[in-house]
């Protein structure tokens, strides 16, 4: 086990039974700031919206509580002895999906495919395969233009959809989130998950009922028999609503209420990290800005003025004033849990204003600039309240922010535009593969095609770019690290992104149920049990 397993395991200890509830208890109502973006699974790559298709769809092989990877719709998956380019999956035989439909070989081919076109936000992780084909009805190969020994971590969030149903409801292609299309698959699925959608309301309400002829059933708890999944964004009303009783979970507690509910009778509250960094993005590539008070020139293009910016946001006064100690500074846009993290790069600079005020003045921003800050305000823990924060904290050093929030539906879009829509902004990104090569891939990566897809920075450098693509078929676990390393080191000098923080979760509930906090912020209902 790597450095990096053990201490994710160490973190997830005691995470690892099965919670019980009350008999009666097996309807949970379930309510976090924001909704899933859309329930098309090959739409986009966003944390809330798998966490809600996980209980819908399901993956080859997935997560459990350990944050241990497990077979699925797949049994077993392993290199074809004397082809290691070629994975062999055997599937798991016997499963339907909620239309009764049988899932087999000719699923598989055809939702990698779809995951792998155009219009999918899953693509950046299927960058590598080069084909998928059906052995037969229950083993397929998916061939890589190399041996990739992290294929199958890529998975986990790439979810089964039943071919025939897809092609009568006209979905074979994945919804162009960033266009503002819409499907079928949009607002309603068909998966083999162990729920099964009952109603779908976007931003108000979503209600999955228990699949009763699911494969896992007798293999975990599958104790709730409902759930009602209300996205409740105003932070007050959403601790309200658990006061009340309205609501039995609430995914996103606002850190200056944990202490009160976890002391409030008959409640519970769970905290743990979460594998997901909080930072700021720049266009670094532009000529010029369109939002900017600079005429002809970019600010951000100036790598001196990126380091000022760097230096001014005091990360350790938003840990403990934004963030009441439910943050881990970071001086890297990746967490503790990803192989290729250190201690020693992810340290960060200590906040030096006029030192910052000196390389702004360097730069030729002596009187300083405004600009755009483009922020969500309903997907990460304070994400507004963290914007406001650094924008104070940037006027110190004459940049004075315009800060624009709304909500994520909104933001995301302008982030994956191409051309982008922001010259400023505020993202979360969580490592589901648990390794560098996903961040790299996604946010450092020229964007082009597969690659690149989160990268609306502009950051464009071909050295970089080829170590990145070089991961991919690397299986030197040693040379492969060393080529991670260098990576960061190079990343990190340029400073592209301005890192903030881990983030750290709290979850909290009615005591009838005892819910861990799920390292990629993915709670895993089925786990749930009913009458220990």
């Amino acid at each position: 086990m790597s450095a990096t397993r053990t201490t994710l395991a160490a973190l997830l200890l005691g995470a690892t039974f099965f919670t019980a509830v009350d008999a009666d208890a097996t309807t949970l109502r379930w309510a976090r700031s924001g909704d899933a973006l859309t329930l098309d699974p090959h739409s986009q790559n966003e944390g809330p919206t798998h966490a809600l298709n996980h209980h819908l769809y399901e993956p080859l092989v997935g997560r459990d509580r350990d944050g241990m990877m497990v077979g699925l719709l797949a049994t077993d998956w392993y290199p074809v002895e004397g082809d290691p380019s070629t994975w062999e999956f055997k599937l798991r035989e016997g499963v339907t999906f909620h239309n009764g439909n049988a899932f087999d070989a000719d699923d598989v081919v055809f939702s990698l495919e779809r995951a792998m076109s155009e219009t999918s936000d899953m693509k950046g992780l299927l960058t590598s395969v080069t084909g998928v084909s059906k052995v037969d009805d229950f083993t397929v190969h998916v061939t890589t233009d190399g041996p990739n020994p992290l294929l199958p971590n890529n998975l986990t969030n790439t979810f089964m959809m039943d071919k025939e149903w897809s092609e009568e409801n006209d979905v074979v292609q994945p919804q162009n989130f960033a266009a503002g299309e819409e499907n079928y698959a949009v607002r309603n699925a068909n998966g083999t998950g162990p729920f099964v959608l009952v109603s779908r309301e976007p931003d108000v309400r979503t209600v999955m009922t228990r699949n009763e002829e699911y494969w896992g059933k007798g293999e975990v708890p599958l104790g709730i028999s409902e759930i009602v999944y209300t996205p409740i964004k105003e932070q007050a009303t959403r601790v309200a609503a658990l006061l009340s009783g309205e609501v039995d979970l609430v995914q996103d507690v606002p850190v200056q209420d944990i202490e009160r509910l976890a002391s409030t009778p008959s409640l519970r509250v769970n905290t743990g990290p979460e594998n997901r960094v909080i930072f700021f993005g720049m266009d670094v590539g532009s000529a010029d800005l369109e939002t900017d008070s600079v005429e002809g020139a970019n600010p951000f293009a100036d790598v001196r003025v990126r380091q000022a910016m760097n230096m001014a946001i005091n990360r350790e006064a938003i840990q403990r004033v934004v963030m009441r100690g439910q943050s881990i500074p970071a001086g890297i846009i990746s967490p503790p849990f990803v192989n290729g993290w250190t201690e020693a790069l992810d340290a960060f600079p200590a906040v030096d204003m006029e030192q910052a005020k000196a390389l702004m003045a360097d730069a030729g921003y002596a009187d300083g600039f405004t600009a755009t800050l483009n922020c969500p305000n309903d997907r990460y823990v304070n994400d507004e309240a963290i914007c406001q924060a650094a924008a104070g904290m940037l006027g110190q050093i004459g940049i004075d922010v315009n800060l624009v929030s709304q909500s994520k539906s909104l933001h995301f879009p302008l982030i994956q535009r191409e051309p982008p829509e922001t010259d400023f902004y505020l993202l979360g990104w969580g490592v589901p593969t648990f390794d560098s090569e996903y961040v790299f891939s996604f946010l450092y990566h020229t964007r082009d095609g597969a690659y690149g897809t989160w990268n609306p920075t502009g950051y464009s450098n071909a050295e970089v770019d080829a170590m990145i693509k070089s991961l991919a078929s690397e299986t030197d676990l040693a040379a492969r690290d060393a080529t991670i390393a260098d990576i960061w080191a190079q990343v990190k000098e340029d400073t592209i992104y301005l890192p903030v923080h881990t983030q750290t979760l709290a979850y909290a509930m009615s005591d009838t149920f005892d819910i861990p906090v799920d390292a990629e912020n993915q709670p895993k209902m089925k786990y749930v049990a009913v009458g220990e």
